[in-house]
């Protein structure tokens, strides 16, 4: 099967072909960094980093890149309520967000471009929008006729007539047509500003993607991504400003994840529900996270719960303990031929993987496979001889599932501190003599101290929780 992508312009799966061969271009719409990231930020950025890392496991070469809006009508309000300058609020919250996606274990993108260090593009591209008759200038201000675009809504499949105009697109006295959405603001008093052919002011939303997809990946490229919110107003828009100056399509391929409600009720600013990942990673394993929002197709409605978190940090460990158990068994493991049956096993489970990943990136069915691998490693071990080799390929397939998926923690060869060392040896010591008491005070002792100790037949086994 080859890799479908549903793609939100058609309203259908297609087959993905991309503009060249070998290479992907993918640009996805980053956060507005006034505040620390919520999860709401955090379901795309944790779905694109697996499609990026998908993508360059089927052998393409992917330029990924994701932008950070760094001025708007936001961080202007940020800096007059702190007396800290834009730039600096937004110094501050990058810093934050590039530690919160390393908590999570996503990959930087390639490029994250601001707004601030575009400026000169984003001139360009609203004077050729202006010299074309796209745009207008009035009071300072810079508009983009949206009844000169024909195709404006075909994104979200809407009549430009029939359109409800969410947030950053103003009903101004100064417009020809209500529809139309500013491409440059004309300066209040007091706000941070840049030069323009149309007066001292700063660049509208929409037109900063715009300019910053086209500089560094092109005209057209093949996957545009972000939130189910920005399909309208600012996809749509990018569409239209785009297209308008190259008469190609922007994208390829439009992919959109679905909204998060918290408790079942739609999270949103109006009902203060937005849950910071800073603060909840100090609450969570990042992993769980991940997988939690992994274990929903990503079109679908997440919903997050306490609930839906403990399942999900159940599922992880799982997984954990079947990888954990593989490699102490290594240590007594014969040596000798790799399990013919396991080998068949493996390549079952990782042709399934990659069918349904092929299918629209269907995290949560390719989960259901890594739970197939675990089992099946878990029924090898239950053999009273194993070899290492076969241990070894097992491990291999669980780390190249991983690759994509990413919900495992680094390996850490941590050396428990002598105060440890010495309660396990007292353990192991209560429990030859039948003090069975003892042995369980330590091993209560233990896990207070986050030790997790397993009997096997192999012997004693610890982990850090």
């Amino acid at each position: 099967m080859s890799l479908k992508v549903y793609n939100t312009m058609t309203r259908a799966k297609e087959t993905f072909v991309p503009i060249a061969p070998g290479e992907v271009k993918m640009y996805v719409c980053g956060p507005t960094v006034y505040d620390y990231i919520h999860i709401g930020n955090a379901r795309p950025a944790i779905f694109f980093d697996v499609v990026r890392r998908y993508l360059e496991t089927s052998g393409y070469n992917v330029q990924y890149v994701v932008n950070f809006t760094d001025v708007d009508d936001k961080l202007i309000r940020k800096s007059e309520q702190t007396g800290e300058s834009v730039p600096d609020i937004a110094k501050k919250y990058i810093a934050a967000y590039y530690e919160d996606i390393e908590a999570l274990g996503i990959r930087k993108a390639d490029v994250n471009p601001r707004v601030t260090e575009n400026i000169s593009e984003i001139v360009e591209l609203i004077r050729e929008l202006v010299d074309k008759g796209f745009a207008y200038e009035s009071g300072g201000d810079v508009y983009f006729r949206t009844e000169k675009f024909a195709e404006y809504g075909k994104l979200s499949h809407q009549n430009l007539h029939e359109l409800q105009f969410g947030i950053r697109i103003e009903v101004g006295e100064r417009k020809e047509n209500p529809q139309d959405f500013v491409l440059w603001k004309g300066a209040k008093p007091g706000e941070i500003h840049w030069s323009s052919p149309w007066g001292e002011g700063r660049p509208g939303w929409h037109i900063e993607c715009s300019a910053m997809a086209r500089k560094y990946l092109g005209e057209t490229i093949d996957i545009h991504g972000g939130g189910h919110d920005l399909q309208f107003p600012h996809h749509e828009c990018e569409i239209a400003q785009s297209e308008s100056i190259s008469g190609k399509p922007l994208a390829n391929y439009w992919m959109h994840n679905g909204y998060i409600h918290i408790n079942n009720e739609k999270m949103s600013k109006s009902l203060g529900n937005g849950i910071n990942v800073k603060e909840l990673v100090k609450q969570v394993k990042p992993q769980t996270l991940r997988f939690l929002f992994l274990s929903t197709h990503y079109r679908n409605p997440l919903n997050f719960s306490e609930e839906g978190l403990e399942q999900a940090g159940n599922g992880l460990e799982r997984i954990e303990n079947g990888v954990a158990n593989l490699r102490h068994r290594l240590g007594s493991a014969s040596e000798g031929d790799v399990d013919a049956r396991v080998a068949s096993a493996v390549e079952r489970i990782k042709a399934e993987f990659r069918y349904r990943m092929d299918d629209d990136f269907n995290t949560a069915d390719a989960l259901t496979a890594v739970f197939d691998l675990i089992a099946e490693s878990n029924g090898y071990l239950a053999a009273a001889d194993v070899t290492a080799s076969t241990l070894g390929l097992l491990l291999s397939a669980l780390q190249e599932l991983d690759t994509v998926l990413g919900i495992l923690p680094e390996e850490r060869n941590e050396l428990l501190d002598e105060e440890v060392e010495q309660l396990i040896v007292e353990r192991t010591e209560a429990r030859k003599t039948k003090n069975w008491a003892r042995a369980d005070e330590i091993r209560e002792l233990l896990t207070a101290k986050g030790i997790h100790l397993e009997d096997t037949p192999q012997g004693l086994r610890w982990r850090r929780k």
